[in-house]
C-alpha cells in the first residue's frame, strides 16, 4: 500500500468525467475536485430528492423507505437534519469520548493478547458496533445483534433473510418498545420528535433510523481496517506518530482521504443538464466522484502518496455542501482514538494475510478496504 489506487486520474485530467455503466444506465461521474465541490453545492441541478436512487447501485430492492435526511433538498433536509443531529453530535461529548476510548483501548488490549486477529469482523465490526451503541445512547447489549449483521446490513444479509428484511423488522421492533416505553435512546427521540409541527410518520422515523444503521457502518469498518493494516505495512508511520502524538490529527484526516470507503454518491438531474460534455436526460443520474476528487493534483501534492503531516487537505471524504456527513464526528472520534492507542500500547503490527475488497464495475475497479486481514500485534 505504498501508493493509493487511482483508477480515475486519465478521465479526470482529460475530461472530468467518466461515464459508469450502472445498472444499464449510463452515469457520468464528476471527478475533479472543484468540480465535485460546485455540484455537491448544486442541489437545483444535482438533486438529493430521489428516493433509493442517491446511493450507488440504488436500493429499491434492499429497502422500503426514504433514507433521512439525504434523500431530501434544502429546506426540507436541514429541519430534518436537525431532528437527528442532536444524536451523532455526541461523539464530541466527553462522556462519549471516554467511552470510545475504554472500547477501542480493550479491543486493542484483547488483539495484542492474542497469536493472530483478524481485524475486519474480529476488531474493526465490533468496535463499530459498540461504538454506535454509545453515539445513539443504546444499550451494549444491542451491539450482539448489529454484529451478527456483518460488515454491511444489506450485502451481508441475516440468517436466510431477504436482504434488509432483518434491519426493517428490528427498527420497527425498537420504534415499538419506543413508543410504549420511552427512554433517552435515538428511538425514543424520534418518537417523540415533530416536523413542521407534526410528529413524524413512522415511515419517517424508518427512514432516520435505517440511515444511521446502513449508512456508515461498511465505511466506518473498512476504515478502521486499512489504519491497521498501514501501520502494519509502514512500521515507520507509528513511529513518526508515537514521536509527536499532536500529529494524530493530520494524519487521521490523511488516512480519509487516501482510504476514501465511499467511491461516488447519486444526485438526479430534474431537467436535461450538460455534465462536462455528457447529456443527461431529465430524471438521469449523475455521480459525485468524492474518491477521484481526493486525488486531483490541482488539489493535493502528490496525492498517490500517504503524507501524514499533509495540511492542508481539504478531503471531501465526508462530502461538501449541505449533506456533509453527519456521522462525521463519529468516524473521526474512532480514527483518532485507535491511533491514539495504537501509539500507547502498540510496539508493531505485522500483516499476516490479506484480501482486499474490490469494487469492481464495467468501468472501473478500485481497492476500498478489505475482506479479511490477519495481523499480530506486540505490545511496545
Amino acid at each position: 500500500m505504498n501508493k493509493i489506487d487511482d483508477p480515475f486520474r486519465e478521465a479526470r485530467e482529460a475530461s472530468g468525467v467518466l461515464s459508469c455503466q450502472i445498472q444499464g444506465e449510463t452515469v457520468p461521474m464528476i471527478l475533479r475536485h472543484e468540480d465535485v465541490r460546485r455540484a455537491a453545492k448544486d442541489w437545483k441541478t444535482f438533486s438529493s430528492d430521489a428516493p433509493f436512487r442517491v446511493p450507488i447501485p440504488s436500493e429499491e430492492d434492499v429497502r422500503s423507505m426514504r433514507q433521512l435526511p439525504i434523500e431530501t433538498n434544502p429546506p426540507e433536509h436541514t429541519e430534518y437534519r436537525e431532528i437527528a443531529e442532536v444524536y451523532f453530535r455526541r461523539a464530541k461529548e466527553p462522556a462519549v469520548i471516554a467511552q470510545v476510548e475504554a472500547l477501542v483501548d480493550q479491543w486493542l488490549h484483547h488483539a495484542l493478547d492474542q497469536d493472530s486477529i483478524e481485524i475486519v469482523r474480529g476488531f474493526a465490526l465490533p468496535i463499530q458496533s459498540y461504538a454506535l451503541t454509545y453515539l445513539l445512547n443504546m444499550p451494549e447489549s444491542e451491539a450482539q445483534t448489529w454484529i451478527g449483521w456483518g460488515t454491511h446490513v444489506f450485502r451481508d444479509g441475516a440468517s436466510g433473510k431477504k436482504k434488509g428484511e432483518a434491519l426493517e423488522s428490528y427498527l420497527h421492533g425498537q420504534f415499538d418498545r419506543a413508543m410504549a416505553h420511552p427512554g433517552p435512546d435515538f428511538f425514543s427521540a424520534l418518537t417523540q420528535a415533530t416536523f413542521r409541527g407534526r410528529p413524524l410518520t413512522r415511515e419517517e422515523m424508518m427512514g432516520f433510523a435505517n440511515l444511521a444503521f446502513a449508512g456508515g457502518r461498511d465505511t466506518v469498518i473498512y476504515t478502521l481496517s486499512s489504519v491497521i493494516a498501514y501501520l502494519g505495512q509502514h512500521p515507520e508511520a507509528l513511529e513518526f506518530l508515537r514521536a509527536d502524538p499532536a500529529r494524530i490529527v493530520h494524519a487521521s484526516e490523511e488516512f480519509f482521504r487516501a482510504f476514501m470507503p465511499l467511491t461516488h454518491i447519486g444526485r438526479v438531474c430534474p431537467v436535461d443538464t450538460d455534465v462536462h460534455g455528457v447529456e443527461v436526460r431529465a430524471g438521469g443520474r449523475v455521480s459525485l466522484g468524492w474518491a477521484s476528487a481526493n486525488m486531483d493534483a490541482t488539489v493535493f501534492e502528490c496525492p498517490g502518496e500517504v503524507r501524514l503531516d499533509r495540511k492542508p487537505n481539504p478531503h471531501l471524504s465526508f462530502g461538501f455542501g449541505a449533506h456533509l456527513c453527519l456521522g462525521a464526528p463519529h468516524a473521526r472520534l474512532l480514527v483518532r482514538t485507535l491511533l491514539q492507542k495504537c501509539v500507547e500500547h502498540v510496539g508493531k503490527i505485522n500483516v499476516l494475510q490479506s484480501k482486499r475488497h474490490i469494487e469492481q464495475t464495467e468501468s472501473y475497479e478500485r481497492p476500498i478496504g478489505y475482506e479479511s486481514l490477519v495481523v499480530q500485534m506486540r505490545r511496545r
